[in-house]
């Protein structure tokens, strides 16, 4: 009994950094999962890293509430740094859309219950079916594990002011939008020629209303485009998971002054 007692602090501090990181990283923050389901997943996770990380045992004393904020601040971050890397899928689907002209027609996201893109939402779909059919939901566990090696739970300060902190979050976000952009240049320059075409149609016959042909032609266009493409989107969201672990790896190297 004296010995549970003396891990149950180190066990609590462990188990607001994992249920902080489940609430924002991808795929286990869903919302439409139930939050006992999260909080014992959360529960679970502790149980393994309390009892195979040599983390010494603390007392609660004054500084044991700074150590939960800190605790809660460092899972958050891990957790948005992957969110937002696996977000470039939904902006690839939103330029996409913005094209095609389906950008009047945004669906509630489960996740967050705010609108997003019709095709942007049927590729993140896609993406979290590829996450979890390459097992990269244990990479994502893995990632947090790793995260108590580098960031002790006893330690109070981590370096989330410093320079190369903040050129690292600039870099996640660049990268997010290259590859987004990368992602839907094919479908984006074959609509942008479709364009073309149609204002070459209307300036040659001016009795063909160009809105009524053009709308049906340019969501055509874009399925097919879909299904030509579509095992090259599954290439780059592959990319784009690497992307996300290296990307938490490096936030959670510069947080433990690695």
């Amino acid at each position: 009994m004296e010995q549970l007692l003396l891990v149950y602090p180190t066990f609590l501090l462990m188990f607001v950094r994992m249920a902080s990181f489940i609430l924002t990283v991808p795929l286990f923050s869903y919302r439409t999962i139930p939050a006992t389901h999260k909080m014992g997943l959360a529960v679970a996770l502790s149980v393994v890293a309390v009892t195979t990380i040599n983390a010494p045992t603390m007392e609660l004393n004054n500084m044991y509430f700074m150590l939960i904020l800190k605790e809660c601040m460092v899972g958050l971050m891990i957790g948005l740094i992957a969110y937002i890397m696996i977000m470039a899928i939904q902006i690839a689907g939103g330029l996409i859309d913005f094209q095609m002209g389906f950008a009047i027609a945004n669906v509630i996201d489960p996740q967050t219950g705010a609108q997003s893109p019709l095709l942007g939402q049927y590729l993140y779909v896609f993406a979290l079916l590829f996450l979890l059919s390459t097992n990269g939901h244990h990479l994502l566990i893995d990632g947090i594990y790793y995260s108590y090696q580098v960031i002790g739970v006893q330690e109070l300060f981590f370096s989330i002011g410093s320079e190369v902190f903040v050129m690292h979050v600039i870099k996640t976000f660049s990268t997010m939008f290259l590859v987004a952009v990368q992602m839907s240049l094919p479908i984006v320059g074959s609509l942008l020629l479709v364009d073309v075409a149609l204002g070459i149609v209307a300036r040659t016959v001016p009795q063909l209303n160009i809105f009524v042909v053009g709308f049906p032609l340019k969501i055509m266009v874009t399925f097919i485009l879909l299904i030509v493409v579509m095992a090259s989107f599954f290439l780059v969201m592959q990319g784009i998971f690497e992307e996300m672990l290296k990307a938490m790896r490096g936030l959670i190297a510069i947080l433990g002054g690695v």
